[in-house]
């Protein structure tokens, strides 16, 4: 019995994904700074989640299950540390509740196809708020490295094997996540590198 490796991209996508958040959320937790991290993105991460749960388990993805509840559970935690640290605010707040409920009333209008369809869009949604906060701000000094390198592995499996199946919504959700992750590392990059001292010249 031969293994295609290629096939095993998705194991390896699922690997990444669970402990995506425990680094944002262990980062927090030790140093309270949010500079830079988006609540909005902590809680449409939650709640896309929990309706990518429904999806798979109408289509019997049972494995896709494990991955999907760890990010709504994690990103969920992430949301409430946010919170509690004053980082909500009433606009983001009433169009997050439309979008959640545009996601309940999708099934019983589209099925289950439109809904999936609406979720690999619903990424775009999702990783836009991060973009946006860690651009604005001057010093995003509160992103953890880890968890968006662990998103970058998980999308760039993602892209692989929907390229292998020839999957236009793994493709699309791949490449959103790599070009996003990657935007989000550069940032991070970008501004560490500013914090470093100078280098000292040479003595003449």
């Amino acid at each position: 019995m031969t293994i295609n490796l290629l096939d095993c991209t998705s194991i390896v996508a699922t690997a990444f994904a669970i402990p995506q958040f425990l680094p944002q959320i262990l980062k927090l937790r030790a140093t309270r700074d949010t500079a830079g991290v988006s609540w909005s993105w902590a809680i449409l991460t939650s709640i896309n989640n929990g309706a990518w749960i429904a999806y798979f388990a109408l289509e019997r993805y049972w494995t896709a299950l494990v991955p999907a509840t760890s990010a709504t559970f994690l990103a969920g935690m992430l949301a409430v540390v946010l919170i509690r640290q004053g980082q909500a605010t009433l606009r983001p707040s009433v169009l997050i509740g439309a979008w959640a409920v545009l996601l309940v009333a999708a099934y019983p209008v589209v099925g289950r196809d439109g809904l999936g369809t609406l979720l690999t869009a619903a990424f775009f949604v999702q990783v836009a708020p991060s973009l946006w906060t860690a651009y604005r701000t001057a010093r995003p000094t509160g992103i953890s490295s880890g968890t968006w390198l662990l998103v970058l592995g998980e999308l760039s499996c993602w892209l692989v094997f929907g390229l292998y199946k020839s999957d236009p919504r793994l493709i699309t959700l791949g490449v959103t996540g790599v070009i996003a992750s990657t935007l989000i590392l550069a940032r991070i990059h970008r501004i560490s590198k500013m914090g470093q001292p100078a280098a000292p010249r040479p003595a003449t």
